[in-house]
């Protein structure tokens, strides 16, 4: 079993930055993938930015050149710094991760229980 813990949102003034983290634990062979998503009242959830193991990274068009994520692999830990915030960035952020582990090595995805954002204009 894999648990993700997130931590950094609150209350913030449009144009402000906020630090978003997630932290990885339980019994796992590796870890593939940690992305947050985000989901605003009556919105479906949506991918905000994603970084694989190999390094690459992908952002929302909404996020690019605002958020950046990162990884930090010794901590299984995933960052998502966020700056320039807009009243639009209002949501409940998730974390989520693609871990391989138990008998089989298979791959699983695990979320975390979010981690609201507000922003204020």
């Amino acid at each position: 079993q894999v648990q993700l813990v997130e931590s950094g949102g609150g209350l913030v003034q449009a144009g402000g930055s906020l630090r978003l983290s997630c932290a990885a634990s339980g019994t796992f062979s590796r870890i593939n993938s940690m992305a947050w998503y985000r989901q605003a009242p009556g919105k479906q959830r949506e991918l905000v930015a994603r970084s694989t193991s190999g390094g690459s990274t992908n952002y929302a068009d909404s996020v690019k050149g605002r958020f950046n994520i990162s990884r930090d692999n010794a901590k299984n830990t995933v960052y998502l710094q966020m700056n320039s915030l807009k009243p639009e960035d209002t949501c409940v952020y998730y974390c989520s991760a693609r871990v391989v582990g138990g008998a089989f090595q298979r791959e699983y995805v695990y979320w975390g229980q979010g981690t609201q954002v507000t922003v204020s204009s």
